[in-house]
């Protein structure tokens, strides 16, 4: 019998994705395409589909004559994409500065406002997925004002390169009321230096405030004996 999937919106290959990210299969584990098929509910074709698009986006890596495996993580890799990340973010926001009308202003405020209400609040396991939603918007609606579509969509592939490391740096800070306030601290001050139109500082902040998590993601990858962490381990 099929399973259902628990998010009705996402068909099954966003539903696998999901779990890759969030450490259901572990590092290098072997998929089983009979698993699979009866887990997201797609047939055999369709199922391929998904593997190969999650290859492309490196979650996947494909063994010849043996079938699919998780993509292995590393702390050489986690560095990469970060380093990668807050460089990139760090120019956006300068340039977004430059660019950015009052209504880039107004948009950065209500997120912020957005997502310092749920920072406000006792951290638990409900509050992580609304809590990253409302960051990333939060962040998006920062780098928007750079008004490139093509310097954006850069920053969306290497926002998915670390998504599972990123998800290791959830499950430490968003259940931390202490790492929350932290945050919290750090969006202040990013938004006024936005506000006060200092590209050099803003892009220095951002760089900073996305290099931060590193030390963290290390951490929770050492415990774990170097590879990624389960969300089935922190549960």
């Amino acid at each position: 019998m099929t399973a259902s999937l628990p998010h009705p919106t996402f068909d099954g290959y966003q539903w696998l994705k999901r779990d890759i990210i969030r450490g259901v299969y572990q590092p290098e584990e072997k998929l089983r395409m009979s698993l699979l098929t009866n887990r997201y509910g797609l047939g055999v074709g369709p199922l391929r589909e998904a593997l190969s698009q999650l290859v492309a986006e490196h979650l996947v890596t494909v063994v010849s004559q043996k079938g699919y495996r998780v993509a292995p993580m590393s702390q050489a890799e986690l560095l990469d994409i970060f380093d990668a990340r807050a460089n990139m973010e760090s120019m956006l926001v300068q340039l977004a500065i430059e660019r950015g009308g009052d209504d880039w202003e107004a948009d950065i405020l209500a997120r912020a406002h957005m997502l310092a209400k749920l920072e406000a609040t006792e951290a638990s396991e409900a509050l992580l997925d609304e809590w990253d939603q409302r960051h990333q918007a939060f962040h998006t609606a920062i780098v928007a004002g750079c008004g490139s579509q093509y310097l954006l969509q850069m920053r969306a592939r290497l926002f998915d390169l670390a998504a599972r490391y990123r998800f290791i740096w959830l499950r430490e800070t968003v259940l931390s009321v202490e790492m929350l306030e932290n945050k919290h601290h750090e969006h202040d001050q990013l938004v006024n230096v936005i506000l006060a139109r200092d590209g050099k500082q803003a892009g220095e902040l951002m760089r900073q405030h996305l290099l931060t998590p590193i030390p963290i993601i290390m951490e929770a990858m050492e415990a774990m004996g170097g590879g990624g962490i389960s969300v089935l381990d922190m549960e």
